[in-house]
């Protein structure tokens, strides 16, 4: 398993460069064929390319991805081990994933596949659809992105987000201010109602990031442009903070809001796991492991188009470790075949029913 992970760790695959997703996804399928006995087969899906080993049509679906979010050379040195640790870009989010699932489909007969895209990284823009039409008809989607120490995912914020351009009026900062529409001032105020918008107790984040404005120093500025990442656990306040920003309103009616972007992913929420995780939580004591734990996240996955798309949905089956897109990065390869072994449990045990 370790000399697999590594093949793969060192072969580079950032979202954006295609040709490198196109590698990867044939190591992947090279590396089916040496602990499968048989290739993947390999589909094109809106142009890039998507690693699929097992049943046409499953009914258990082990869920992956294979790009990244290191640009090449940008993780150095791209593999080194110490220890326990495993270091490499994209060993924990989620190579090491990969390799447990590759070897958790052994001995798997029946209708399960191991499907692995190469866009979840900037959104899954071109595989999101490909998610749900698959999802919708599988008795369960296994989504192998890291755990959280250990534990499996129950819950995933939703996400949305969303652009605001103010368009106001130029005029000379020092002569006459009071013929200009001032963007920036504009835009101040519309920082604060749409900050007001979060609600920490349920965990929704309404978060202003990248703000631009003017050009020059001594001119009233006629344009700002702010970003917006909203997220939350439930689809009622993701429309909620929808409805607050789509109705922002100014404080100098002349000045011209333009609003864009919205919903991007749909919560995970706990009505489509727990089923699953209690299962996974008896497989695990049948297997003599330490109990299972479950916790819920703020980050976002592909498991989240699953179960909007009705599947029952557990994520987070992934590696044992730390640092995703972070410069600590690592996994543990003590807990590679654990994994490993109760992915392929608990597959057995969907299968049989």
């Amino acid at each position: 398993m370790l000399s697999a992970l590594e093949k793969l760790v060192r072969l580079e695959s950032p979202t954006e460069d295609l040709t490198a997703c196109r590698q990867v996804i044939a190591l992947a399928s090279d590396l089916a064929n040496e602990v499968l006995g048989s290739p993947a087969t390999i589909r094109e899906v809106n142009e890039r390319p998507v690693f699929w080993w097992g049943s046409e049509n499953p009914d258990v679906i082990v869920l992956a991805h294979l790009d990244t979010v290191w640009p090449k050379g940008s993780f150095e040195p791209v593999w080194s081990i110490e220890g326990n640790a495993a270091r490499g870009p994209g060993v924990f989010d989620m190579k090491a994933g990969f390799i447990q699932a590759l070897y958790a489909m052994k001995g798997i007969d029946g209708a399960a596949a191991l499907i692995a895209t190469t866009d979840e990284e900037t959104g899954s823009a071109t595989s999101k659809d490909f998610i749900k039409e698959i999802s919708s008809k599988a008795q369960a989607v296994l989504v192998i992105e890291a755990s959280l120490n250990g534990k499996v995912k129950t819950g995933r914020k939703g996400t949305a987000m969303y652009q605001v351009r103010i368009h106001g009026k130029a005029s000379h900062a020092g002569l006459e201010p009071e013929k200009g529409i001032n963007s920036t001032t504009e835009m101040g105020h519309a920082i604060l109602a749409i900050a007001a918008l979060a609600n920490s107790d349920l965990g929704t984040t309404v978060v202003p990031t990248m703000l631009r404005s003017g050009n020059t120093t001594n001119t009233v500025p006629d344009l700002a442009v702010l970003d917006i990442d909203v997220r939350s656990f439930s689809m009622a306040e993701i429309e909620r903070v929808d409805a607050g920003i789509r109705n922002l309103n100014s404080i100098n009616p002349l000045a011209r809001y333009e609003i864009t972007g919205g919903f991007n992913r749909p919560p995970l929420e706990v009505k489509s796991t727990m089923a699953l995780y209690e299962r996974a939580a008896k497989v695990a004591a049948a297997l003599g492991m330490p109990p299972l734990e479950h916790a819920s996240v703020g980050g976002a996955s592909d498991g989240n188009f699953a179960a909007a798309a009705g599947a029952q949905v557990l994520d987070g089956l992934g590696a044992v470790g730390d640092g995703a897109h972070a410069a600590h990065e690592w996994v543990d390869i003590t807990r590679l075949e654990p994994q490993s072994a109760l992915l392929h449990a608990l597959i057995k045990d969907l299968l049989n029913d």
